[in-house]
């Protein structure tokens, strides 16, 4: 796959839908537009693309990563919002610590292929697969700290499958995560190429 600055925006567009998910989730207890939902958790399952947007499909499933970029990174943006950018880099720091545990890595890849085979059974957004989504990333991603704090509506939050549609969306902040990094994106990019990750996501969302 091609490390691009087009793709490097893609998959961090992908870290930010996630994000943007799990905070309206969080707060709504559900997720009106079932079709980004099924974008950023077939992105999980997506394990040898030929090129990296086969992971999401296309451009125009990818618009709230790509507007959540903006909105976060512009400078003089009115829509910045702290709790977002918290699980961004909570996202980004499991991920960097995952990435130094091929022992993790490797079951991760187990469990996902284990998802695989269930998806011959039941619709990816089946409550079943949501389950089994998160609890890839409960026994394996939330050991390793620090856990990331979801905030929102408490009577939401106490909820079974809210809880697990969490999980599983920020496993797929994670696989984001882990294509970002295997692009060539660095942290330092956040603070250093800030206009020029707001410009390529305004482009993609031109496409």
């Amino acid at each position: 796959m091609s490390h691009s600055f087009e793709n490097q925006t893609l998959a961090f567009a992908g870290i930010a839908q996630a994000a943007a998910l799990v905070q309206e989730v969080s707060r709504q207890g559900i997720i009106e537009n079932k079709a980004v939902l099924s974008t950023s958790l077939n992105s999980i399952l997506v394990t040898d693309p030929q090129q990296t947007l086969d992971i999401y499909g296309s451009h125009s499933e990818m618009r709230l990563g790509y507007q959540t970029v903006i909105d976060q990174l512009s400078n003089n943006s009115a829509r910045k919002n702290t709790e977002l950018t918290r699980y961004l880099v909570g996202v980004i720091a499991l991920e960097n610590k995952l990435n130094k545990r091929r022992d993790l890595m490797a079951m991760l890849g187990e469990r996902i292929t284990q998802v695989k085979r269930q998806r011959h059974h039941f619709e990816l957004l089946d409550e079943q697969i949501i389950a089994s989504l998160a609890s890839v990333y409960s026994d394996i991603i939330s050991p390793i700290g620090p856990r990331i704090q979801v905030t929102g509506n408490p009577t939401y939050l106490q909820q079974p499958l809210v809880q697990q549609q969490i999980r599983a969306l920020l496993l797929s902040g994670i696989r984001s995560a882990v294509l970002w990094r295997q692009l060539g994106g660095r942290r330092l990019q956040i603070l250093f190429s800030r206009k020029r990750l707001v410009a390529q996501a305004e482009s993609a969302l031109r496409l």
